[in-house]
């Protein structure tokens, strides 16, 4: 079986809630796709994409999943379907919810934030793309207030957790001035022209309602670990990784 490396993140106090960040393996992965791309619209073989997501499935054990096709908006679905690992997602939007067991909520990314989200009581779900348009949209707020809408609780109620991604250092933005509104450019350092976009992104959780204290993050930079992370800013051709969350089966 393809060997498949991942960060697994457990949510404190959350029973019966599964969460894994994927990543390409080896520090020595030689191409933009070696190794591990899961994502069929890269240019890269579709039987080695397949045998990647299949070996993912194996390796976690969620009993299926829900693909969407990423389109760096603010679109999201509260009742995510399955779909089937053959072929690409086509339901155009950048998050999901369920409440339904072993269906794994994924999240394709090679730089932009992946979001996963969790309700207290172990029994609710949903995963956000985020990239940096996304945060521009306040996808972070409309997202979780859609989650919370479809299951009728509060974003107290809620645990987040944050994906590697661009790190603070590196989201580089040459005419951020042009490219943000004014509210934004607090997060935004001239001296290295990069957002922070995973402070943003905090933020914006806790203007959604989230406590501070259930939101967590890994502090893993995309750019800055080529031999880990897939990475578009690093190399346009880069493959994408997965984020995973699912809630486990009785």
């Amino acid at each position: 079986m393809t060997h498949i490396a991942y960060i697994p993140f457990a949510f404190p106090q959350v029973p019966g809630v599964h969460a894994a960040f994927h990543h390409r393996v080896g520090e020595g992965a030689a191409g933009p796709k070696e190794f591990g791309n899961i994502s069929f619209d890269v240019g890269d073989d579709p039987d080695i994409v397949l045998e990647n997501r299949r070996a993912l499935k194996e390796t976690l054990g969620f009993a299926s999943w829900a693909e969407l096709k990423q389109v760096h908006g603010a679109a999201f679905v509260p009742d995510a379907a399955p779909t089937r690992m053959e072929c690409p997602g086509t339901l155009e939007a950048d998050g999901q919810a369920t409440d339904v067991p072993g269906l794994a909520l994924l999240i394709k990314t090679a730089d932009c934030q992946p979001v996963l989200l969790a309700h207290e009581d172990g029994g609710h779900v949903a995963a956000l793309h985020v990239g940096w348009r996304g945060n521009r949209l306040a996808f972070p707020v409309s997202g979780v207030r859609a989650f919370c809408r479809r299951f009728g609780f509060s974003a107290r109620e809620l645990f987040a957790v944050r994906g590697p991604s661009l790190g603070p250092d590196k989201a580089e933005f040459v005419n951020a001035a042009a490219e943000w509104p004014a509210s934004f450019l607090e997060w935004y350092n001239p001296e290295t022209r990069a957002m922070d976009l995973w402070g943003l992104t905090r933020a914006q959780l806790q203007e959604a309602g989230l406590l501070p204290e259930r939101i967590f993050g890994i502090d893993r930079c995309t750019l800055s670990n080529p031999g880990a992370f897939f990475s578009h800013r690093g190399n346009p051709g880069s493959g994408r990784q997965a984020s995973l969350i699912w809630i486990a089966k009785k």
